[in-house]
């Protein structure tokens, strides 16, 4: 049973990456949804950390770490600056803060928590 939910986990997850890469070429994919994505993202990786934990535990978690990395972007320390400055990790540390990401981080936390309780948590699940 434990792998059948993590192989759903990190399938969703590779998903959600691919997608969220996708929003970040076309141009007509508001900034917004990337956001979005990057907390669902967040969320099926706690999951997967935390798949025999409670599920809102990877809901706070994924609010937690998705506005710690946010409110990171207001310190200029070198290293940090260093992080931004490389293409792939920019995607994870992003390159500046805004107030509308904490708002996008929560939607996207809230929308994943409601589709892990409607759809991933009970799939594959013997009833």
């Amino acid at each position: 049973m434990y792998t059948i939910g993590l192989i759903k986990y990190v399938i969703a997850w590779f998903v959600i990456i691919a997608l969220g890469l996708i929003s970040r070429q076309v141009n007509q994919i508001p900034p917004l949804i990337g956001d979005i994505l990057y907390a669902v993202m967040v969320y099926l990786m706690f999951r997967i950390l935390l798949l025999s934990k409670a599920l809102k535990n990877a809901f706070y978690a994924t609010i937690i770490f998705c506005f710690v990395i946010e409110f990171l972007q207001l310190v200029q320390w070198a290293p940090l600056i260093w992080i931004r400055q490389h293409p792939l990790l920019r995607l994870v540390f992003g390159q500046g803060f805004l107030c509308s990401d904490l708002l996008a981080y929560l939607i996207g936390g809230l929308i994943a928590y409601y589709m892990d309780v409607r759809f991933l948590y009970n799939l594959g699940r013997r009833k």
